[in-house]
């Protein structure tokens, strides 16, 4: 492994929930709290996704955040960072922060305003990121994901970008929910070191058994032991069993808005009311659609463990 490229991250990564105060500000000790916790879990931190309410955030409060884990004492080598926006300047600037700052990589989602835009355009992004950032230790993890985005990173795109910049295009998370495209990109590029981590951990199994390098999931933001278990088990009969459990416990939290849905249980388990709390234009489970859900978690046996931490 050279001194400017670090090795790559693998396993289990959660899109990290951004914890809100009243004032809808992020609230950074328990931001990092949250991190930590996960850490302690056995999960990566793949901050600013979706889940993290990331379009909802400012470049300056995503470089805060993380200035504010990395102080914590948060190993930079569990970080991925998502850094895509529809500016292209905000995007090289939180590039080259998190690059910088010694993440393992960064998660880059596309330029998604513009619709139907072609894989020209796509790849001129791209290309424009990482020249502009300029760093030879620059990882970067495209990010398919055409239902939110409706902007997807075709196997033909991969393929361009793989042959131009070979070692900076590091992966993908396919959070398409095809199993057959994640398959096909294990296929056609894991050879070319091409990470492949599906979107949730429903698909974990099937990946490890294919040779993907883990999953990026909403859900490890809460159930993170039990997802990481899959990961970790070498027997086949076990990691379904594990597989079977973390599926019928993602069944009822996808029962519900996922996010809100999260926060809520966060806020029942932990006792601290303020991790309800999302940024409009999303809002927080009703009492009685929270108290529905934390329900149905009781009854299949599902709890939060160490939650005091998070409070």
């Amino acid at each position: 492994m050279s001194a400017t490229q670090p090795p790559r991250i693998k396993g289990v990564l959660s899109p990290v929930l951004t914890p809100f105060g009243p004032d809808l500000e992020p609230d950074a000790r328990a931001f990092v709290a949250h991190c930590r916790w996960l850490v302690r879990q056995g999960a990566g931190l793949a901050v600013f996704g979706t889940n993290s309410e990331a379009n909802s955030l400012s470049a300056d409060e995503r470089i805060a955040l993380t200035d504010a884990l990395l102080e914590s004492g948060v190993p930079p080598a569990l970080l991925m960072p998502g850094t895509g926006t529809c500016a292209l300047p905000d995007t090289v600037r939180l590039t080259r922060h998190a690059v910088r700052a010694g993440a393992a990589g960064v998660l880059m989602l596309p330029p998604f305003y513009y619709k139907n835009v072609s894989d020209d355009g796509l790849f001129a992004y791209f290309s424009e990121v990482i020249e502009r950032v300029g760093e030879s230790r620059l990882a970067v993890y495209l990010y398919h994901f055409p239902a939110m985005s409706a902007t997807p990173v075709s196997l033909a795109l991969i393929e361009r970008l793989l042959k131009r910049y070979p070692g900076t295009i590091a992966g993908v998370k396919d959070s398409s929910g095809d199993w057959a495209n994640m398959e096909a990109m294990i296929r056609n590029f894991g050879q070319d070191g091409f990470d492949v981590f599906p979107g949730a951990e429903t698909f974990l199994n099937r990946a490890i058994e294919a040779g993907g390098a883990g999953c990026i999931s909403a859900t490890v933001n809460v159930n993170p032991a039990a997802i990481v278990a899959i990961w970790r088990s070498e027997d086949a009969q076990q990691r379904r069993l594990l597989q079977d459990r973390a599926d019928a416990i993602r069944k009822i939290f996808q029962s519900q808005p996922m996010i809100p849905a999260m926060k809520h249980a966060i806020a029942h388990w932990s006792g601290r009311r303020d991790w309800r709390t999302v940024r409009p234009p999303l809002a927080a489970l009703s009492d009685t659609a929270g108290a529905a859900l934390a329900a149905q978690l009781e009854a299949a046996g599902f709890g939060i463990p160490d939650a005091h931490e998070l409070a």
